[in-house]
């Protein structure tokens, strides 16, 4: 179910992989994945339907930073999503179902500090492994 929320297990390292499987609804609008620490969000990742775009930032310090946006939408109204999301030393790898769609460089670097997962909008989930 959607919003989903849970911990990360030791938080994020190099090599850590996420995934993330569920169904976009017919009507979808949004989708945000966001990957968190207390102070804020190291990574929001957002398929945007009403914008034909893919959203990707950073909110720490109380704001949100530049927006990274990426015309390629490789998702589907009513359609399964697949989603890994690779966490390298340098950045976070976002493969669609198993091709390598965006990359997102780590603005927040204390990555052992990362470790909540939180989905929301409009999509059901059938599978996750944070």
């Amino acid at each position: 179910m959607v919003p989903y929320k849970s911990v990360i297990p030791g938080g994020l390292q190099p090599g850590k992989v996420i995934i993330i499987h569920g169904v976009i609804s017919p009507q979808a609008n949004r989708v945000v994945i966001s990957i968190r620490h207390k102070h804020g969000i190291a990574f929001a990742y957002s398929p945007r339907f009403d914008e034909n775009v893919v959203v990707r930032n950073t909110y720490q310090d109380g704001k949100w930073g530049a927006e990274e946006r990426s015309e390629l939408l490789p998702y589907k109204r009513g359609a399964l999503m697949q989603v890994t999301i690779f966490c390298s030393h340098h950045q976070y790898e976002v493969f669609v179902n198993g091709e390598k769609t965006h990359t997102y460089k780590h603005r927040y670097t204390k990555l052992e500090e990362i470790d909540v997962l939180d989905i929301r909008g409009d999509m059901q989930l059938t599978f996750v492994q944070p």
